[in-house]
């Protein structure tokens, strides 16, 4: 138990990190920033970010044979999850993006089922029913306007997205973190996620004007998505992962709807309703049964 307390730790912060993130990123759009141009911003920082700490490191090349996966990973782990995240985001609100994105470990049982093969009982398709179940009413109940969510439907929906593009993310990042160093890792991932995504946010980008905007109101919340949100909590995942299970470390985003309801709350970004109430207890209760009893069994 002791070599996991550092691993244990440090998906601790990153989830924390990301619990805050729900209410801080949504500060910045889009009223300073489009959702796919403040994408771009989290991809192209953490690029630079990682290449210039990789001059102080002697990196591992690529093998050959794990290039497509290295590929994949930076597609789903760095474009699509974040893309997904981010406009949905804009679109819905912080809570809703707290309860919806802890679905991902459900993903994790239902792919690790097609890919490894893994079984799935009765009480894991329960588990399975009620988080959809669940994530069906925040969708389908919400209104799709409301003061802080442009269209919550349709942000809801892009959750459900980057629940299944992170949940396939983390089983197939997992022998790439046990077997290459973190900073050449993610050097390379966060460059392919800046060639998915430059297109697709370079509008965006361009048309913000950095020499006006705001220092608390923007650049800070922008700072701490670059440093902090990426940065930090995808290295701290990274080690989390070469050390634990894909399973183990997707059951730490338990916490984050406790953290981001609580923050968007006490911050006053956003309110909480019976019926999420109801959502929440049937996602919690489907992720429960999905993978805190799978790994009793």
């Amino acid at each position: 138990m002791q070599r996991k307390i550092l691993p244990l730790f440090a998906a601790t912060i990153a989830t924390t990190i990301y619990g805050l993130n729900h209410t801080i990123a949504k500060m910045v759009m889009p009223i300073y920033i489009g959702s796919l141009g403040l994408v771009l911003l989290r991809v192209l920082g953490a690029t630079i970010i990682f290449w210039i700490i990789s001059l102080f490191f002697k990196s591992k090349p690529i093998e050959k044979k794990d290039r497509f996966t290295i590929i994949k990973c930076g597609l789903f782990g760095m474009s699509i999850n974040i893309a997904a995240f981010i406009a949905g985001l804009d679109y819905s609100t912080p809570v809703n993006s707290s309860i919806l994105i802890i679905i991902s470990p459900i993903f994790v049982v239902i792919l690790s089922f097609f890919i490894f093969k893994n079984k799935v009982n009765f009480i894991k398709i329960m588990g399975i029913f009620l988080g959809f179940v669940g994530a069906l009413i925040l969708i389908l109940s919400a209104d799709s306007n409301s003061s802080v969510g442009r269209n919550i439907p349709l942000g809801n929906f892009l959750f459900i997205v980057n629940s299944v593009s992170y949940a396939y993310y983390l089983i197939i990042v997992k022998p790439m973190a046990e077997k290459y160093d973190l900073i050449t890792l993610f050097k390379w991932l966060f460059l392919i996620g800046l060639i998915f995504n430059f297109p697709l946010g370079i509008n965006q980008f361009l048309n913000v004007d950095w020499s006006t905007l705001p220092i608390k109101e923007a650049v800070l919340p922008m700072i701490f998505v670059v440093l902090c949100t990426t940065v930090m909590t995808y290295f701290l995942n990274g080690y989390a992962l070469s050390k634990l299970t894909s399973t183990e470390v997707a059951v730490f985003m338990y916490l984050q709807p406790i953290i981001g309801v609580l923050f968007a709350i006490f911050t006053k970004a956003d309110t909480v309703t019976f019926t999420i109430i109801v959502a929440t207890i049937l996602i919690f209760s489907g992720v429960y049964l999905t993978t805190v009893l799978k790994t009793r069994s």
